[in-house]
């Protein structure tokens, strides 16, 4: 028997809480509960992204390579490459095609991965 859960959402530490809380509120709108420099969080369509900001003695993992890729699946990826653009954080490269439809590789200020794709 597996687990019994009631809900299930993602969360990211922010070593720079407020800087990653800016980049989320203007990537998704008005975080729908803040508690300052201590936790947001972000209700989206199935998903709920919870920010938080570590605690003094909780490391953070310094990798080469994002440990999470948040996956976004957008109405339009050129609307959406130009809403990254306006915020300032320009997708790297250009569009690539996948099995799924066509996506671009972003990244939030704590070099956390975003895959905003569109369905083919």
């Amino acid at each position: 028997m597996g687990l019994s859960c009631r809900s299930a959402w993602v969360t990211l530490a922010a070593g720079e809480f407020d800087r990653a809380i800016e980049f989320y509120s203007h990537l998704f709108d008005q975080p729908t509960s803040l508690i300052p420099n201590v936790y947001a969080e972000f209700q989206l369509p199935g998903l709920r992204l919870g920010i938080y900001k570590p605690k003094p003695n909780e490391p953070i993992l310094s990798i080469a390579f994002p440990a999470i890729s948040l996956c976004l699946e957008v109405k339009d990826l050129e609307a959406a490459i130009e809403h990254l653009t306006q915020l300032g954080y320009p997708p790297p490269g250009e569009i690539l095609i996948s099995s799924h439809g066509r996506e671009i590789y972003a990244y939030d200020p704590d070099g956390n991965r975003l895959i905003l794709y569109q369905r083919s």
